[in-house]
């Protein structure tokens, strides 16, 4: 059986958009469901983001700690940034995101997973890259460092803790635990993390210009 998503839009008789934010908004829609009756959909309408599971020849896990005041707790997290430019290339924002937040640079990428945050109540789509090859990065970052980034402590965890870790609830971020789990699962599969998608995939859910 072949089991995948598809597209689909059911039709929306009206749409507004009460919130309009510096990233993301609240669009509110009327929309027809298939047994004739309407239903309102309030959802967040997200850029998108992309994550980076940097992986170094020891095995170990490129990881940060940073407070998410929403759930008002510090959770340990992939690099990862929103995609704020339209059309932008998502593997040239991971870089960017890898070399701002941790001064890395890889030489293998791949696409290791893509998934939608809370698809029940926002649009936002994010990719994970497979970091491979990586190393200090030479010069100066891309921008100077903000508020948030400066609070950030960065460390290098076996990918077995991390695993432990999310399987014992201690670790909650959404990338960080489809990211690791995806890269488990490719390791153990046949044909290991070479048979991962090339970086620059197709990604319907954020088409870009390679």
């Amino acid at each position: 059986m072949n089991i995948k998503d598809t597209s689909e839009s059911w039709e929306t008789l009206s749409s507004r958009r009460p919130f309009q934010g510096a990233k993301t908004a609240v669009d509110s829609d009327e929309v027809r469901m298939p047994d004739g009756s309407t239903a309102r959909r309030d959802y967040q309408v997200h850029p998108g983001s992309v994550c980076v599971l940097a992986l170094d020849e020891e095995g170990r896990v490129l990881v940060l700690s940073q407070y998410r005041h929403p759930v008002r707790r510090r959770l340990w997290e992939l690099p990862a940034g929103l995609l704020d430019v339209p059309g932008e290339n998502p593997l040239l924002g991971a870089q960017r995101e890898l070399y701002e937040e941790a001064h890395v640079k890889a030489d293998d990428w791949r696409v290791l997973v893509d998934f939608y945050a809370s698809p029940g109540g926002s649009d936002e789509a994010i990719r994970v890259f497979l970091a491979r090859g990586v190393s200090e990065a030479d010069g100066e970052r891309y921008a100077e460092t903000g508020s948030e980034e400066a609070d950030m402590e960065v460390a290098w965890v076996p990918l077995a803790e991390l695993v432990r870790g999310i399987l014992a609830g201690e670790l909650g971020n959404p990338g960080l635990v489809t990211g690791v789990l995806a890269l488990s699962a490719a390791l153990a599969s046949e044909g290991g993390v070479a048979a991962l998608r090339p970086a620059a995939a197709p990604w319907p859910a954020r088409p870009y210009e390679a």
